[in-house]
């Protein structure tokens, strides 16, 4: 998971150019302009990298976006209450491509007339296949281990599929679509300085939290879906439970969960929730939560929290998924280190120590 995350700023830098390539390719295979509704489809990493983007799709693009898991999505759709299909832009997510309710979801909605953009790394896969246009999310190299650099991959094509798409309808003009590209490829720098950091800070907050029955990480907006994600790598990696809750939600429900030292990390990047952010970090702080704050470097000082993860670099909030997710990789494979536990095996008795690496 460490080769991973440092990994992450060079994946930008190299995928960036040819995944914006397939997505500008769109177009002639997919009727972009006519679209103004999209329907983000996917289970695990991809349902919570389709959360991440919903604003995105809502901002950059400028049509209505609906994150769908893909249970809901194959088994309670009413179609007869959706837009023509004609006009619905289904992206179903999948980093293998096998996920059997995502592809399920692209046959679905290829039987009802819709249209479906595949965002996968499985070329030739059953969803690639499936669907009506790919863009291939491939990385080298692929590891057996929780997600880290396909989260990314997932969250670059989606956000690039949101440019193409807000160019495509005239919601961008071609300046602003290009300047909003350059925006993502100059986000490699802040990944690179960010996981410089956090690599050296996350073993000291994993040492001081090992204890630690649960975690919670909260977010909202784009930050809910890192929030899930973060939570989920926890759990995959760690065995720890870990839930993942928006701000105002745990405001109603979790604050009320014990024990009262519970470690709770808080994202806030800047834009609309940063100051609610920062806000729920203090209420928890006076329960006696051990907090930490997921924040800008620049604004970290007198936060008053219990510790502190500095996020590097400039963002507008869309593309804060990018940024905001990087501790949680790093934290999950040292806490694994010190629970002696490996991915994904929660309950087996040959785990070993070390191995998380």
């Amino acid at each position: 998971m460490l080769r991973q995350v440092s990994r992450l700023a060079d994946d930008l830098r190299a995928h960036t150019g040819s995944f914006d390539e397939q997505v500008r390719a769109l177009p002639g295979t997919v009727g972009l302009a006519d679209i103004d509704s999209v329907v983000v489809v996917g289970d695990g990493d991809s349902d919570h990298a389709a959360r991440a983007v919903e604003m995105a799709f809502r901002s950059v693009a400028g049509v209505d976006c609906r994150p769908v898991s893909a249970l809901p999505f194959t088994h309670y759709r009413q179609p007869s209450a959706l837009p023509p299909p004609a006009r619905v832009l289904t992206i179903a997510v999948s980093a293998s491509g096998r996920t059997p309710l995502v592809i399920r979801a692209a046959e679905q909605t290829r039987a009802a007339g819709g249209v479906t953009v595949a965002l996968t790394g499985g070329a030739g896969s059953p969803l690639a296949r499936t669907a009506d246009a790919t863009v291939l999310l491939a990385l080298p190299d692929r590891e057996p281990s929780p997600g880290v650099r396909t989260y990314q991959a997932s969250l670059l094509g989606a956000l690039l599929l949101a440019t193409a798409l807000g160019q495509g309808r005239g919601h961008l003009d071609r300046t602003d679509a290009d300047t909003v590209r350059g925006e993502l490829g100059a986000l490699a720098d802040a990944v690179e300085a960010t996981v410089d950091d956090l690599v050296v800070r996350t073993p000291r907050i994993a040492d001081r939290i090992a204890d630690a029955p649960a975690l919670a990480v909260l977010g909202s907006g784009p930050s809910h879906g890192t929030a899930l994600y973060s939570a989920a790598k926890v759990i995959e990696t760690a065995a720890v439970l870990a839930i993942g809750q928006d701000l105002e939600e745990w405001c109603h429900v979790e604050r009320f969960a014990g024990p009262a030292d519970l470690p709770t990390f808080v994202l806030a990047p800047p834009g609309r929730c940063s100051d609610h952010a920062r806000g729920v970090a203090r209420r928890a702080t006076e329960l006696g939560r051990r907090v930490v704050a997921v924040a800008p470097a620049d604004r970290l000082d007198g936060s008053g929290t219990w510790a502190t993860l500095p996020v590097h670099g400039q963002v507008r909030e869309e593309f804060s998924p990018l940024l905001y997710h990087l501790f949680a990789a790093p934290l999950a494979c040292h806490l694994a280190q010190l629970l002696d536990r490996i991915p994904f095996a929660a309950g087996r008795p040959d785990t070993t120590r070390g191995t998380a690496s």
